[in-house]
């Protein structure tokens, strides 16, 4: 910012008064210098009342911005936190009781959130009323396509859970075409059961692979097969949105619900892994999704474990996949080749209760491939916790302790001692309640802008695909 200085022209004797540029004119003409201004050029009152404009107008804005910065905070609270009173609101918050009233108040007529009956109050003045979201008042579609099942979920404000349906698909290689119809036919079914009242504001699908979040383009899902699927317009024309379908990578979306509503809720630095087929990693630093300059990051499935190990689906060879992963669990398991996608995870999970050796050592094994990956990128990122999900979320009592073995081996001892390894909180729904947090946060970033703008009405849901 380049710095002036104001001069003082008197027009009236006596007078002694400097002004700067936005400040009272009435007496003075103000000659302002500045560095790349000739020191003779003199601004008129035109150009003073234009400054003391826009100086105005920024102030506006700041004001603007603040009070949408606490209709959001106000929201965020409530949709994650569940009911909250108004004065707990004021202390949690820290603004007077007028400011939150009028918070409410505005969150109200949006239609996003309303009051119960008080709590009784525990010392002297009047009971607080309780403050608490309407799910019908922004509502989304959330989805999850991966290697073996494609799922659809309503999701309303606060994470109520309308209806969720998820059907198994077979292995193999199922075109991005029959996957986005047999999206828009779950979705069709679940949209026409919302209630009337109900206003759609979003649609977020997670899928398994490398996916760009700025259009929702699928650069590559080997275990899809896919390559060069432009998945978020597809899935907008099947669904016939007026809006662009948000489309992030399942890891990613595993790590978000897992820190806004699972196991690590809150916690600021956070890992999350996520088994199926193959492997991917979502990571919360600070707060906030580690994404990447394009929403590439998190591939650590594809990083280099074992050079004399096996090819990866990716074309390269001994990525971590490969020795922790689904392939990986059949191999050592002895799992027949004519079982796969969950047939190997029910298998293995049968044997390993029934006490079957072989299976249990099998487990271990992936289990300390699995965690020497996780002692990297507790070396890397950090995290107070790493989180596991997909198909080590069911394994996860069977391969605990080679996990921690793994990790210790490969970690650091300062960050290894600060890192805890447990598992997912959400289950397999962990990418799908992702899907649905992804597609509120436009709303909830800024709810008097986004409000009341429908996506989809239930009817229309009726014929979707």
């Amino acid at each position: 910012m380049r710095s002036t200085r104001a001069v003082c022209r008197p027009v009236r004797r006596g007078c002694e008064h400097t002004a700067h540029m936005f400040g009272p004119a009435t007496y003075c003409r103000v000659k302002v210098v500045a560095p790349d201004r000739p020191s003779g050029d003199i601004l008129d009152r035109t150009q003073i009342t234009a400054g003391r404009d826009a100086h105005h107008r920024a102030r506006g804005v700041a004001a603007e911005e603040l009070r949408r910065h606490n209709l959001a905070t106000v929201l965020e609270r409530l949709h994650l936190l569940g009911p909250i009173s108004r004065s707990e609101l004021t202390a949690t918050m820290g603004l007077n009781r007028s400011t939150i009233a009028d918070l409410i108040g505005e969150l109200t007529t949006l239609g996003l959130v309303e009051e119960g009956p008080a709590i009784p109050a525990s010392g002297p003045g009047r009971p607080s009323p309780m403050v608490r979201t309407r799910p019908q008042g922004a509502s989304v579609l959330a989805v999850e396509i991966s290697v073996d099942s494609v799922a659809v979920a309503t999701v309303g404000l606060g994470g109520h859970v309308y209806q969720q349906l998820r059907a198994a698909k077979p292995r193999g290689r199922v075109s991005p075409q029959e996957t986005v119809q047999e999206v828009a036919g779950l979705a069709a079914s679940i949209l026409a059961a919302l209630p009337p009242e109900a206003v759609l504001v979003g649609v977020g699908a997670g899928v398994a692979g490398v996916t760009r979040r700025l259009d929702g383009f699928v650069h590559l899902a080997p275990n899809l097969g896919w390559r060069n699927v432009p998945l978020g317009a597809m899935l907008a024309t099947a669904l016939g949105l007026s809006d662009p379908v948000l489309v992030a990578n399942e890891a990613d979306l595993g790590a978000l619900a897992e820190y806004r509503r699972g196991v690590g809720a809150g916690v600021p630095h956070l890992i999350y892994i996520s088994g199926e087929a193959g492997i991917g990693a979502g990571i919360i630093h600070d707060g906030k999704p580690m994404l990447g300059a394009a929403g590439y990051a998190g591939e650590a499935g594809h990083m280099l474990m074992n050079p004399d190990g096996y090819r990866c689906r990716c074309g390269a060879i001994g990525c971590w996949e490969t020795e922790a992963g689904e392939a990986a669990l059949a191999r050592h398991a002895g799992i027949p080749t004519t079982v796969e996608g969950l047939g190997i995870l029910d298998t293995v999970v049968a044997r390993a209760t029934a006490g079957d050796r072989k299976t249990l050592e099998a487990i271990a094994e992936i289990g300390r491939w699995l965690g020497l990956g996780i002692g990297n990128l507790i070396n890397v990122f950090n995290p107070q916790l790493v989180v596991l999900g997909g198909f080590y979320h069911p394994l996860f009592p069977f391969m605990e302790e080679a996990v921690d073995e793994g990790a210790r081996l490969g970690a650091l001892a300062a960050p290894g001692d600060i890192a805890e390894i447990t598992t997912s909180g959400l289950g397999s729904d962990a990418p799908l309640m992702g899907a649905a947090e992804l597609a509120l946060s436009g709303l909830i970033a800024d709810p008097a802008r986004a409000a009341g703008h429908r996506v989809l009405s239930p009817a229309e849901g009726e014929s979707g695909g």
